[in-house]
């Protein structure tokens, strides 16, 4: 999987798509849960810190529907 660093430290998990989630690492993994959806390991603690939804969430939402 190729990355792109955001100038932080921070690799995107999928540079020039449509997610602005990082990438999972050793270091950063996707181990937390969506605070809409709440399912588990759709997250990294990165993209917590931002308050970042999943991509499932963030997509349903920017087509106007429910969770």
């Amino acid at each position: 999987m190729s990355r792109y660093d955001d100038g932080d430290g921070n690799e995107f998990a999928d540079p020039g798509g449509n997610s602005a989630l990082r990438a999972s690492t050793k270091s950063n993994p996707r181990n937390r849960s969506c605070p809409n959806c709440k399912q588990r390991n759709r997250l990294t603690p990165a993209d917590v810190a931002r308050g970042y939804q999943c991509d499932s969430c963030a997509d349903r939402a920017e087509r106007g529907g429910d969770y």
